[in-house]
């Protein structure tokens, strides 16, 4: 396993995020998603979060995502959810419809922290920073 390190300390921080669009309604399709998926990207990048993963239904979507210890997940979150819920209805006429003065998103999220590093990385980095 890769750790990820900054000038002060060495991390693996992966997260599985969860966004639902509000009411649950089916608007989103592959082209919605990508359009969605492109904006993660974009916004992602000034909150250390690098997208690994990223899958969708016609209501929900899945993120998989890594990140640095200085990122503020909720800030970055809500950004991302502003954003792009308001880039998405205007750019998509058919969801404005279907969510004339709502929000994209659902109100909450779920997010989920997806392992740790095993004990044999934290080993091998000790050993190769003359830690033991």
């Amino acid at each position: 396993m890769e750790l990820d390190n900054n000038n002060h300390s060495v991390f693996s921080l992966y997260y599985h995020l969860v966004l639902v669009v509000k009411y649950r309604r089916n608007v989103l399709d592959d082209e919605i998603s990508d359009y969605a998926k492109d904006m993660f990207v974009r916004i992602s990048d000034g909150y250390n979060i690098t997208l690994l993963e990223w899958n969708h239904d016609s209501n929900h979507v899945h993120v998989r995502f890594k990140a640095h210890p200085n990122t503020e997940m909720t800030k970055f979150i809500n950004a991302y959810k502003s954003a792009s819920s308001r880039l998405i209805k205007k750019d998509f006429p058919q969801v404005r419809k279907k969510l004339w003065k709502e929000m994209f998103w659902s109100r909450s999220f779920c997010l989920l922290t997806t392992g740790g590093s095993p004990i044999e990385g934290i080993k091998k980095y000790i050993e190769s920073q003359g830690m033991k």
